[in-house]
């Protein structure tokens, strides 16, 4: 089956496509759709609100974005060092929120709650 959808595939010679001969248009005709087999990796959940993988995603972005925001877990201003002690710098970026938490960390702080959030929900 591999052959036959190789052998389907438009052929070139230069810029100049080659002729397709009769044994190749049988070939395509012959091709079997592909079928889905299980969700695969990229396989999703759609509950209801209520749901428990719902209330993990919500919990896991929630924190992750207080811990951002109260400065216990780093951003465009607040460094980690090597001992994972969190010291002030300037970032430049400018921000109107009294803590100076920006847009990147509020993206970046959402983006890791999600992914511990997926991280959890896998463990169900």
């Amino acid at each position: 089956m591999a052959t036959a959808v190789m052998t389907s595939l438009p052929q070139f010679n230069g810029l100049r496509p080659q002729q397709q001969s009769v044994s190749t248009v049988l070939n395509l005709t012959s091709v079997q759709p592909m079928r889905s087999k299980g969700k695969g990796a990229l396989g999703a959940r759609c509950d209801y609100i209520g749901s428990p993988t719902n209330l993990i995603m919500v919990t896991s972005t929630s924190l992750m974005l207080f811990a951002g925001r109260f400065g216990l877990a780093p951003s465009a201003n607040r460094k980690a060092t090597a001992g994972l002690k969190l010291e002030t710098r300037d970032s430049g970026l400018q921000t109107g929120d009294p803590a100076g938490f920006t847009l990147a960390d509020t993206l970046a702080c959402g983006s890791v709650g999600h992914i511990i959030g997926i991280n959890e929900t896998d463990a169900d």
